[in-house]
């Protein structure tokens, strides 16, 4: 699929001048008046319905994202939310430029850099840390939306928020998974302990309420209704700020975040982060993002594998999990907020040092131990320790309008039910915990960790693809906290190295290679591959994690979009014109 033969020098240069002029271009003045195959993935099928109604309505792809998002914070709340924040990637087809959008969480003024420590200098429990007001960040989604809609929006602002309002004040059956979560032990006993929460997923003897329960949210309704004549203005002042402050501020483990904090901060627009691969460019989030770790697997693994076999090949395999394990040491070790911190952003993926770092690769056997490595010299290097961090509670949609443009949308709360605490009918995030719990670690200290203002470091990838000449080719993510990197790698090499229809890639067994234990689905490898893995040395062992892809490819036959196997999610379809 679009094999171009553009030479390699001048794929550079253009991949070179978007990234100095994708991020802020307006969208294009004409489009055509006839609107082609639409189509839209997301993690629920009420999501996808509210995004094709707004397609049907003519809106564009931002308009489709920001109605099934907003639908997302309600029928999966336990994922993302207006409590939380994400990034979002616009490819408008016209210009063939892809815009950026960051509506990551902020630290409080309040926060300081050991605020997870305990008593005795460790660590703090995660669950309490979670389950606090420490944990909440400054939520951005909404005004993150709203920028990208005053950019790229089709349809009003408020015809967006209507779809979500009518689920929340007729009611929606709870799903299967939500209700799974219900369950877990470790929600079950700190989720009740929130007033809101336990009148509106429980019953009246505290049991949680079993798949298929019909319930409502009428304060999520009026929630909606406040934003959608208000903007974003509703969530940083007057009485649902007031109840987000409240909720944080209240103990235990209570929080700083105040309404000044929720005044001060505001979205941004990025410059895409972007790498010629193959005959493709892909393109993806950038600081506070650690999406650059989701290129340099593609960039590393093209290295090791100029010619790959395909999913049934154990050197493909082993060149993917050497990528990974090279890719993350790197991110572990320097990613962060690069406003705060100096972060090689650009340096970890520049042909050079893929060089360099690829030539570590031995196919023959897995790597006995994987260390950073100094893609901006030694000072840099040993000015940092290296901390591990998560952001579980996410999700991932993928949109193509009947333009042509393309959003991929990546969205969180961190954890399942973000801190578990609801203020106005949805629940508040617990982002900061994805800072470094220790902010120095072997007397070094931590590029990730806690600072006023802050931006913790996220694993959200949101991806699209073109072809050397600027057409569309792939839009995709995922959720599955700091795993995400290695998920959306994976599932972009089956498609386009491994020619895997888009359903077989996303459904093909996930495997991250971030420590020496592989944590992979081997019965959803093809026959041979774990036995081929393990001769080499690879030790694989299971996975808690859990990928909630989804992707549209362009095809000369259409679109080709898929939802991940492992969730509730669908995918659905406008016909040309419909």
């Amino acid at each position: 699929m679009f094999k171009l033969q553009t030479s390699a020098v001048a794929f550079l240069a253009a991949a070179l001048f978007c990234l100095s002029a994708c991020a802020t271009l307006p969208p294009p003045a004409t489009t055509p008046s006839v609107r082609g195959e639409a189509m839209a993935a997301a993690a629920d099928p009420r999501a996808v319905d509210a995004a094709l109604e707004m397609l049907r309505a003519g809106g564009g792809a931002v308009d489709a994202a920001i109605a099934a998002e907003l639908v997302l914070g309600l029928v999966e709340p336990q994922s993302s939310g207006i409590g939380g924040g994400g990034f979002l990637l616009f490819y408008d087809a016209a210009s063939e430029r892809i815009s950026g959008y960051d509506g990551r969480e902020r630290a409080p003024a309040g926060a300081r850099p050991d605020m997870f420590l305990d008593a005795n200098g460790e660590p703090m429990d995660f669950y309490d840390a979670q389950v606090s007001g420490l944990s909440i960040g400054t939520p951005l989604l909404v005004a993150m939306l709203k920028l990208a809609h005053d950019d790229h929006g089709r349809l009003p602002w408020a015809r967006l928020f209507e779809p979500a309002i009518r689920l929340a004040d007729n009611g929606f059956e709870l799903s299967p998974m939500v209700a799974a979560y219900l369950r877990m032990s470790e929600n079950e006993i700190r989720l009740r302990q929130d007033p809101a929460a336990r009148a509106y997923l429980y019953d009246v003897q505290g049991a949680p309420l079993p798949a298929g329960s019909l319930i409502r949210n009428p304060a999520y309704a009026a929630t909606l209704r406040a934003i959608a004549a208000q903007g974003p203005r509703a969530l940083s002042e007057g009485p649902i700020a007031d109840s987000m402050v409240a909720a944080a501020q209240r103990g235990p483990r209570a929080g700083t975040l105040n309404l000044k904090d929720l005044r001060a901060v505001t979205p941004l627009r990025f410059e895409p982060l972007c790498l010629p691969y193959r005959v493709y460019r892909v393109c993806t989030a950038a600081p506070p993002s650690s999406a650059n770790a989701t290129l340099a697997i593609l960039g590393l693994y093209e290295r090791a594998r100029p010619q790959p076999v395909g999913a049934g090949n154990g050197d493909d395999w082993a060149a993917f999990l050497w990528a990974s394990r090279l890719a993350y040491a790197d991110r572990d070790h320097y990613m962060a907020d690069s406003e705060f911190v100096p972060t090689p952003t650009r340096e970890l993926i520049a042909p050079a040092y893929l060089d360099e770092r690829a030539r570590q690769i031995d196919l023959r056997r897995a790597p006995a131990r994987v260390t950073p490595g100094m893609p901006a010299g030694r000072a840099l290097f040993e000015r940092w320790g290296s901390a591990y961090s998560e952001d579980l509670g996410t999700t991932h949609l993928s949109i193509v309008d009947g333009w042509g443009n393309a959003v991929s949308l990546t969205a969180t709360i961190e954890s399942a039910f973000g801190a578990q605490r609801m203020a106005s009918g949805f629940f508040l995030n617990n982002e900061l915990t994805d800072f470094s719990f220790r902010p120095t670690i072997n007397g070094r200290p931590v590029a990730n960790a806690v600072a006023p203002r802050k931006r913790p470091r996220s694993s959200m990838s949101p991806t699209i693809v073109t072809d050397e000449a600027g057409e569309l080719v792939l839009v995709i993510g995922s959720p599955g906290g700091s795993d995400i990197i290695g998920y959306v790698a994976r599932a972009t090499i089956g498609i386009l190295d491994w020619d895997l229809p888009v359903q077989d890639a996303l459904g093909l067994g996930n495997a991250t290679g971030r420590f020496e234990v592989v944590e992979a689905e081997p019965d959803r490898w093809p026959a041979g591959v774990a036995a081929t893995l393990a001769a080499r040395g690879w030790q694989i062992g299971p996975t808690e994690g859990q990928s909630g892809l989804h992707a549209i490819r362009v095809t000369p036959s259409g679109l080709e979009g898929a939802a991940d196997p492992r969730g509730e999610g669908s995918v659905g379809r406008l016909a040309a014109g419909e």
